[in-house]
């Protein structure tokens, strides 16, 4: 049986291809991410507490390096295999290359429920994939635009250092690591024991979305609906290789996996948008939370996580 969360999104899924008119208030939406993305920061931030070290650091930047990587291994894949234009090529990277927040709340879910090993620092692997493959995929556009890579920097940083996910993922890191546990256990311990509620809530809002990007399915794009589902495999095996190189615990290697196997569907776009105004932004919505996402809270994570006792992790 999958995890009791990932039945939520099953359920919003069905009732989203059914044409139900079950929907959840844009608030309430809302709401549901704000404290889903405060309680993950809470978490891992009181993990932390009294366990900050040299190689957590060095931990850290491997991380944000194979975030930077993927568009690079990406790119030439989309514009000549998949072919996309160089601005839905570079779109589609940088969704991929970042990580989606969903997908990491449920391989944290998993991985507690089994009483995995999960190293203090897990929470920033979220943060520290989120900028650098946005980065390269927008300089990458640029270069082969002929376009100086140097322009707007500056608006792509701060949009994507101060979007509300970043700042409630840091935040939260932040304060969870100067109080701990017991500190601040009065107003944490209220957000950390909902965490299950509040994702399943957050998921089966993901699942109605993910049938509308869905409804009806576009066949036309045959080539991308095929990277969807079969990259997020690849992708994974890539941060599964990381994971164990780094001699990370089982079930940080399997929280690295689920991330590496995702796409954004939150930061991505938003700096997209704002960056490549010629991207088609639906594209990658469709690729990233219609098939990917639920690729990965329903067959993929449960098969990493074999995949790894296979292995012997």
């Amino acid at each position: 049986m999958p995890d009791i969360v990932v039945m939520f999104f099953l359920l919003g899924l069905v009732a989203g291809l059914v044409k139900s008119d079950l929907t959840i208030p844009k608030a309430a939406y809302d709401t549901l991410s704000l404290l889903l993305m405060l309680t993950i920061g809470l978490k891992g931030g009181m993990a932390l507490h009294g366990n900050v070290s040299v190689s957590v650091i060095q931990d850290l930047l491997a991380v944000a390096v194979l975030g930077a990587l993927i568009p690079l291994i990406l790119m030439p894949l989309l514009m000549r295999v998949i072919r996309l234009s160089v601005a839905d090529s570079a779109s589609m990277a940088a969704h991929y290359g970042s990580v989606s927040a969903g997908t990491f709340a449920v391989a944290l879910a998993f991985a507690e429920g089994l009483q995995l090993t999960i190293s203090p620092e897990v929470t920033l692997y979220l943060v520290m994939m989120e900028l650098p493959a946005i980065v390269v995929a927008i300089i990458l556009y640029r270069r082969y635009r002929g376009a100086q890579a140097a322009a707007s920097m500056r608006g792509l940083w701060h949009e994507t250092l101060t979007n509300r996910g970043v700042i409630l993922l840091v935040g939260g890191v932040i304060i969870g690591l100067l109080y701990g546990p017991q500190e601040g256990a009065a107003v944490t311990d209220l957000l950390t024991n909902a965490f299950k509620v509040v994702l399943a809530l957050f998921l089966l809002e993901m699942g109605l979305t993910a049938a509308e990007t869905l409804r009806p399915i576009p066949w036309q794009h045959w080539r991308l609906l095929c990277f969807a589902v079969i990259v997020p495999f690849l992708l994974g095996a890539i941060g599964m290789v990381t994971g164990l190189l780094l001699d990370l615990p089982a079930g940080s290697v399997l929280i690295l996996t689920a991330l590496t196997a995702s796409a954004s569907y939150i930061a991505a776009p938003a700096a997209i948008r704002a960056a490549i105004p010629d991207a088609n932004i639906g594209l990658a919505m469709l690729a990233a939370l219609g098939l990917t996402f639920p690729v990965n809270v329903i067959v993929g994570i449960p098969l990493y996580h074999q995949i790894l006792q296979w292995l012997g992790a």
